[in-house]
């Protein structure tokens, strides 16, 4: 079980490193996101997002190989995810992209339950 808690942490992490590739330019972000980013003020938000999302994602990735830091690592990954689809619900009317990061942070969500489930089953069963 310690392996798939690991699994679940560390492809969720890389799911959040991927977008911080829109640090490094606009133009990077256009490409991820679908959108015009042609206006200096949403690029500085998008791109410090970016390295947000890097920020979680290596953590993430970190706490997979350092299983006292799983259950922050499963909640921050959480919070990452569900603030994201619940922004997403509550504006509506997204681009295709958009609709991708959608179903991919679906995906992300899944994993984070069933690893979280499992690490509290593996944490009940040393108790």
């Amino acid at each position: 079980m310690p392996y798939f808690i690991a699994a679940t942490l560390f492809i969720v992490g890389v799911i959040h490193l991927l977008p911080a590739i829109g640090a490094i330019s606009a133009a990077r972000l256009s490409r991820l996101y679908g959108v015009a980013v042609d206006e200096p003020n949403l690029e500085l938000l998008l791109r410090h997002r970016a390295v947000l999302f890097a920020l979680v994602g290596g953590f993430l990735v970190f706490a997979a190989f350092e299983p006292r830091y799983q259950a922050v690592a499963f909640v921050a990954g959480m919070l990452s995810v569900v603030s994201f689809l619940w922004l997403a619900l509550a504006i509506g009317k997204l681009n295709a992209r958009l609709k991708r990061v959608i179903v991919v942070d679906l995906l992300a969500a899944v994993l984070l339950l069933a690893g979280a489930g499992a690490l509290v089953v593996s944490r009940r069963a040393w108790h």
